[in-house]
């Protein structure tokens, strides 16, 4: 591991002001320290900002405020998540081991890496670490990597379940930074590669992540499901978080997120855009989940992903209809 310099900040605006070129923040640690023993990340200086007063979950009115330092196991623990968003508690527990969840943080969960093996792996090249050196996955070993939104640069997946939920929930991200305070909506914290797959997210050198803020829950029934190789501890092969609104037979609202198939979370919108005003049925969902799938575009040995996603999308929305 490289040496690196610590320091510890007081409060977020401290943070940000010993942030400069070279400068990580340090929350649970629990991606960042692996990055750093692969030699992946290789920061001259890390800013602890775990013990900063942003532990808390607290309602603002009809919404919900987590703060970025409130740890996994906690969050998914805490009476108002479980009542009111039971989605986003069950992405929670499905994300890691309970050690691993009583280390990590809301922001540092949204912010983890990819676990694309050849980004992992310092002796390969890869245009996430360095920029313009290539994408040995596409020809090499994808079979869980994207099959939506890639490019010819990167074809690597964002692993977190919970960024999932939050797509789903249409939460906001609050940041401050050199450039001041600002919120961001999910979807829209992360990003697709294009053609600079080293930026994960949408925020600026320096920017801190503060807190997650949930609207009211929207009406209907919620779901996450997972579909991974073994039953824990492993990342998503397809992940989903729908919410379904049906009444009368009609479906009123529908919101469609899914997890391991993009460089983001991503938002089914077209899948959503068919449902609305429509039957609630089998052959509906159908019929959505491959207008959606439609633009899929999977490599060869990672074309599985597609009617795996399919059945998932059936499936959950079978379960979520009265």
């Amino acid at each position: 591991m490289k040496p690196f310099e610590y320091a510890r900040a007081g409060s977020p605006s401290d943070a940000v002001r010993r942030f400069r070129p070279g400068t990580m923040y340090l929350g649970g640690g629990t991606n960042l320290v692996d990055l750093m023993r692969l030699g992946v990340a290789r920061p001259e200086r890390l800013v602890d900002v775990s013990r900063l007063p942003l532990d808390a979950i607290e309602p603002v009115g009809d919404r919900l405020r987590i703060g970025a330092a409130v740890r996994n196991s906690d969050l998914a623990a805490d009476p108002l998540i479980r009542r009111r968003y039971p989605m986003l508690a069950r992405a929670v527990l499905a994300g890691a081991s309970g050690q691993v969840r009583n280390m990590a943080t809301v922001a540092g969960n949204l912010l983890q890496r990819t676990r694309c093996a050849y980004f992992q792996d310092v002796s390969r090249p890869c245009n996430k670490r360095r920029p313009g050196s290539g994408c040995p996955a596409i020809e090499g070993d994808h079979s869980n990597l994207a099959v939506l939104g890639a490019s010819d640069a990167c074809v690597a997946t964002h692993p977190s379940d919970l960024a999932v939920a939050l797509a789903a929930l249409e939460a906001e991200v609050h940041v401050t930074g050199p450039g001041g305070d600002r919120i961001i909506p999910m979807p829209g914290l992360h990003r697709l590669p294009g053609d600079a797959p080293e930026r994960d997210t949408v925020l600026e050198p320096g920017d801190l992540i503060t807190a997650v803020e949930l609207p009211a829950p929207p009406p209907g029934a919620s779901a996450y499901r997972k579909v991974r190789e073994r039953a824990s501890f492993a990342f998503a092969l397809v992940s989903i978080a729908a919410v379904l609104d049906v009444r009368d037979g009609v479906v009123s609202g529908c919101r469609i997120a899914l997890g391991s198939l993009a460089h983001a979370p991503w938002r089914a919108e077209r899948a959503e855009q068919a449902l609305i005003g429509g039957p609630a049925t089998g052959e509906a969902f159908l019929e959505a989940a491959e207008a959606e799938l439609a633009q899929a575009r999977p490599l060869p040995r990672n074309a599985f992903k597609v009617p795996l996603a399919r059945n998932l999308i059936v499936n959950t929305l079978e379960e979520l209809a009265p």
